[in-house]
């Protein structure tokens, strides 16, 4: 079963007849005899809209309820069941109502589609997701249903449905598009001419793009090259230079001529990275072109004619725009240039312009591909071994009386020809058979001591020794350039993996990627510089090395990324090849800049989110349970000073009892308050000393009633390295909390043990007890259980013990009571074990140390 095919039709504003045009459609198919039914139809109580759903079959809607209303949606199911030929869905960027399979109804369009079922709907330019912030600014509508551009554009087929603003405000007035109620404010805002005029330019601008897309496609499925001129489209070439820029701006004045025209700038770099190029020229032309509005493109090609050609003929283009060559006189007898070559094989699809500019002639570097860099030391020793070997060899086979013959003369002579060529290169190696050549003629072909050969063979002789000691020259050249590119391309493709690498790892760290920078590149110092505006001062956002730049103008390097960015080197001038690399690890800067300043943005958000949290629980805290222990205050001391009551001694001490039981209530909530901002804050610093347990752990239970809870803590536990203040602080609203949330008769359990080098506390309860996923959660600041009144305190207990008991290196954690309930665990640290006189290799005499300093009073915990 194959895939359904789409048809869309695209309004370019609301009324234009998108529904209208669809249902004609379906009424034709009908005639044919296609089996076609409406899926879902929407006619806005438009008449004619309506009547032409008159002869269709309507697939019933599905009935949806949602917050109390009802709303009825497209069934999908009911469409699949029936399965049509073809189905009509109006509004393809609607958003179903919750509770329905898919959120969107493109998403319902493509479950039809696959089902092999063909369908016809219709959408607006505005609806486009990618035209959002467009549509916006102009109309002043946000657009909160879209659809995805790929959707649309996936579509078998798509109709523009267009009318002119003056036609769409005339069908407005008469009331074909909105009740009459609705048009006085449609024509004064969203349907004014201005917006419909841009909407339509729009539509119009989205369609001829698309239309482009076909052409491109049955363009290359037919292997057509040759030019179809359907829209002008004007290619740059592009050398580098500083031409460029004049080109580039004449090309864009050529393309202001004829509506719709597109420029198209190419740089066509060989693909053996021999370039001369300006990385920091192309940049700026990058630049230019996309602010006129065209695109950059970087081609890889050895003949640069060719590539030029090609891609022009690949994008359709029909005019070429070329510089005047900058070569002098005397360089055109390495070729006719690529202009003229362009000229010659564009044909008559192509029209080529050749544009005049000041670089005209000053010439630049000779077409001969460049040696290896290989040291200035290597080049010496490579001219020295070209010219000074065949001198010094000619000085020894002229004053040896051993006559070895010409043959083998010419084997010595192109032997250090051949280690030339290894040391310097080709140029040395070059000279050195010239130079060699000279030397057989002279000294070792008769007539001697002229330069001139009697014997014919001797001609052929010294002729095939040049020219094969030129090709050994070219080949062992070409095979160290080779070497010295493979080394590059491997060192290249080291250096991009550790980048990607970096990507992929998230790693942030901006000043130890300018260190491997500079390492990289063997440079004194590395910044990243970077200012707000082209006005502005530039500022470093990053350096390493001694004395970094404070300008790009003042470095050796400098390599911009985007506008306002760009890495400065100091050390040494780069060549043009290290230049790509280079590139890579500037962007690479600029991604872990914005990275490191977005996870600085991220952690203050969080910081701003956690700390309004608080303050929102902290207000609600303040004007509720703060508020009531105050209101029962105030009521029992109104009443007390009440005249017109005589109040027995017994009421006046329940009032009294009342005031200090509510007095008591705002202390424990204030402290719990104040615990909780130290916390925040991070000011809570524990004084740690070696204690026992059964002196901390009886006093936090004073504030809980007699019987509630038990305590079972064995003498022979050890001492735990604690904050004794703290601690009882922790252990107290643990308890009360569990006190509040206790059930029934059993009391709440306060037992402690020894694991190992750390002594656990326990306190059971027998409670409702909490799930598991909000064992963690009831720690949080201003969180309570379950249908805790709100009276029971602002939810700061446990929170304020957890940071008291880790402050102190111990943990806190809740498990599940066996039988029900809940059990909260503090895990503290067990003190050292002192060394007794039976351990001790020789008694020593018992010295009473001082005693250790108490920890500053701590109020003890209230209810939380």
């Amino acid at each position: 079963m194959g895939r359904g095919k789409l048809r869309i039709y695209l309004g370019a504003a609301p009324g234009v007849g998108k529904t209208y045009a669809m249902l004609s459609e379906a009424h034709r198919r009908l005639e044919r005899g296609t089996d076609c039914v409406v899926a879902f139809v929407e006619h806005h109580d438009r008449p004619r809209t309506e009547v032409m759903l008159h002869g269709l079959e309507q697939i019933p809607r599905r009935a949806i309820e949602h917050r109390g209303a009802a709303f009825t949606e497209m069934d999908v199911d009911a469409v699949l069941a029936r399965r049509p030929a073809v189905a009509l869905v109006d509004e393809l960027a609607h958003t179903n109502v919750p509770g329905t399979r898919n959120a969107k109804r493109w998403q319902d369009v493509e479950e039809l589609l696959a089902a092999g079922i063909d369908v016809i709907s219709t959408v607006n330019i505005q609806h486009l997701e990618s035209l959002g912030d467009v549509v916006e600014s102009i109309t002043g509508v946000r657009q909160r249903e879209t659809v995805p551009d790929e959707v649309v554009r996936r579509a078998d087929q798509i109709e523009l449905v267009d009318m002119s603003p003056q036609a769409l405000r005339r069908r407005m007035a008469h009331g074909n598009i909105y009740q009459p109620d609705k048009v006085d404010a449609a024509l004064s805002h969203y349907f004014r001419p201005g917006n419909l005029t841009a909407l339509r330019e729009l539509a119009l601008l989205w369609t001829a793009d698309r239309v482009d897309e076909y052409l491109q496609q049955y363009r290359g499925e037919h292997n057509i090259r040759s030019t179809w001129q359907a829209r002008e489209r004007i290619v740059v070439g592009l050398t580098g230079g500083p031409e460029g820029r004049t080109l580039i701006r004449r090309a864009a004045r050529m393309a202001a001529k004829g509506s719709g025209s597109e420029i198209l700038a190419v740089y066509i770099a060989r693909s053996d990275g021999l370039t001369s190029a300006s990385p920091k020229e192309l940049a700026v032309q990058r630049t230019l072109v996309e602010d006129l509005g065209g695109s950059f493109h970087h081609v890889i090609g050895d003949d640069v004619p060719s590539a030029l050609l090609e891609f022009a003929r690949g994008v359709n283009a029909t005019q070429i725009v070329l510089g005047s060559s900058r070569r002098k006189a005397w360089q055109y007898v390495f070729g006719p240039g690529v202009g003229a070559t362009v000229a010659r094989e564009s044909g008559p699809d192509l029209d080529v312009h050749i544009v005049t500019h000041e670089e005209v002639a000053r010439g630049r570097g000779l077409p001969l591909a460049r040696g290896a860099r290989l040291g200035r030391s290597r080049v010496i020793c490579g001219w020295l071994t070209g010219i000074a070997g065949p001198a010094l060899l000619t000085l020894l086979l002229t004053h040896i009386d051993a006559d070895l013959g010409l043959a083998n003369d010419m084997l010595l002579f192109l032997s250090l020809t051949v280690a030339s060529a290894l040391l310097g290169g080709l140029v040395p190696s070059l000279a050195s058979a010239a130079f060699g050549s000279l030397l057989l003629n002279w000294f070792f072909a008769p007539p001697f001591h002229r330069l001139t050969i009697a014997d014919p063979k001797n001609i052929v002789a010294i002729a095939v020794f040049f020219g094969v000691a030129v090709s050994v020259a070219s080949v062992v050249d070409l095979a160290a350039r080779r070497t010295h590119q493979a080394a590059r391309l491997r060192a290249e493709s080291e250096i991009l993996s550790f980048l990607a690498g970096s990507v992929l790892r998230g790693e942030t760290a901006l000043d130890a990627l300018l260190e491997r920078v500079r390492e990289t590149f063997a440079m004194e110092s590395v910044a990243l510089l970077e200012r707000e505006s082209d006005v502005e001062p530039w500022t470093r956002a990053g350096s390493v090395g001694r004395r970094p730049v404070a300008r790009p103008e003042d470095a050796d390097v400098d390599m911009p990324v985007g506008d306002h960015m760009a890495l400065a080197l100091s050390g040494r001038v780069l060549p043009a090849e290290d230049r790509r690399v280079l590139g890579a690890f500037a962007a690479q800067a600029a991604v872990v800049l914005d990275r490191q300043r977005l996870v600085g943005q991220a952690e203050e958000a969080r910081k701003l989110a956690e700390g309004n949290k608080i303050r929102t629980s902290l207000l609600a805290a303040v004007s509720h349970d703060l508020r009531t222990p105050l209101a029962g205050i105030k009521a029992a001391v109104s009443s007390l000073r009440s005249d017109d009551v005589e109040w027995s001694e017994e009421d006046r001490a329940e009032l009294l009892e009342g005031i200090e039981a509510g007095a008591d209530r705002l202390d424990h909530l204030v402290g719990n308050l104040l615990d909780m901002s130290r916390l925040q804050t991070g000011t809570v610093t524990p004084l740690i000393r070696a204690i026992d347990l059964d002196e901390v752990v009886p006093m936090a239970l004073g504030g809980v009633p007699d019987g509630s809870a038990e305590l079972d803590i064995p003498e022979s536990l050890p001492m735990v390295e604690v904050d004794k203040g703290l601690l009882e602080r922790a252990v107290a609203n643990i308890v009360e909390n569990a006190v509040k949330y206790s059930t029934g008769a059993a009391p709440v359990l306060v037992s402690a043990s020894a694991i190992a080098e750390r002594v656990e506390v326990r306190v059971v309860d027998r409670g409702p007890g909490v799930p598991d996923d909000g064992k963690e959660r009831i720690f949080e600041p201003f969180q309570r259980f379950g249908d805790a009144p709100r009276g029971a305190g602002v939810g700061l207990g446990l929170a304020v013990a957890r940071g008291f008991v880790e402050a102190m290196g111990g943990t806190i954690t809740a498990e599940d009571t066996p039988g029900g309930g809940l059990t909260m665990v503090l895990t503290l640290k067990a003190a050292a074990t002192p060394v007794t006189s039976a351990d001790a290799p020789s008694p020593q005499p018992s010295t009473p140390q001082p005693p250790s300093p108490q920890p500053p009073s701590l109020q003890k915990a209230g209810p939380s």
